[in-house]
């Protein structure tokens, strides 16, 4: 018994339109499978995405015991905030650190070239940036865009201790000049907001 099938202009001898539409999705996988595969560079299961071996050979543990800190204005001695850089990618330069701030404390208005995040794990943190002046609790983020003044403070009570990334090499860049002593301690902010 010969079928026309007026969708496909196709002459087949027994084949019901079901049949003729599985048999060309088979030839047209098969088309596929045979000009395609070959063609690629690697075999199919290889097409994960995977980090290149070479910019990142290990992966880094650092124990809270294990953190070296340096002051950043070693002057002010036992008043002064400390910083751990604990990585550096060796091709972007992206930084992962913390600082740790003491209480009552003022960083005056600085920006950094890269994108910088804040991530708050102990205390509280005072941000301003764009007119705006925010205080931000334990397990709180914010987000400064490259080259963008801001500046900071912490509470009379309490000290913070931020992780912070940034997206290339981490730089301070102030923009008034370095701060003194003066600019610096004493500069505590209770104000949570100000717009």
């Amino acid at each position: 018994m010969v079928k026309r099938h007026a969708l496909f202009g196709v002459h087949d001898v027994g084949l019901g339109l079901r049949d003729h539409l599985q048999r060309l999705l088979l030839i047209g996988l098969f088309v596929v499978v045979s000009t395609v595969l070959p063609a690629l560079d690697k075999p199919l299961l290889s097409q994960t995405v995977m980090p290149p071996h070479n910019l990142s050979p290990h992966h880094l543990n650092v124990k809270a015991a294990d953190i070296k800190w340096q002051r950043i204005f070693p002057e002010l001695g036992a008043r002064s905030p400390e910083i751990s850089v604990l990585r550096v990618d060796p091709t972007t330069q992206a930084t992962q650190l913390m600082i740790r701030v003491p209480k009552n404390f003022h960083v005056p208005q600085h920006w950094h070239t890269a994108n910088e995040t804040h991530t708050i794990v102990q205390g509280t943190f005072i941000i301003e940036s764009e007119g705006k002046r925010e205080a931000l609790g334990v397990g709180s983020f914010n987000f400064v865009p490259g080259k963008m003044v801001h500046e900071a403070w912490t509470g009379p009570d309490e000290g913070a201790l931020l992780f912070i990334t940034v997206d290339s090499a981490w730089d301070l860049n102030w923009v008034n000049g370095p701060p003194k002593a003066s600019d610096l301690i004493g500069g505590g902010d209770s104000r949570s907001s100000r717009k």
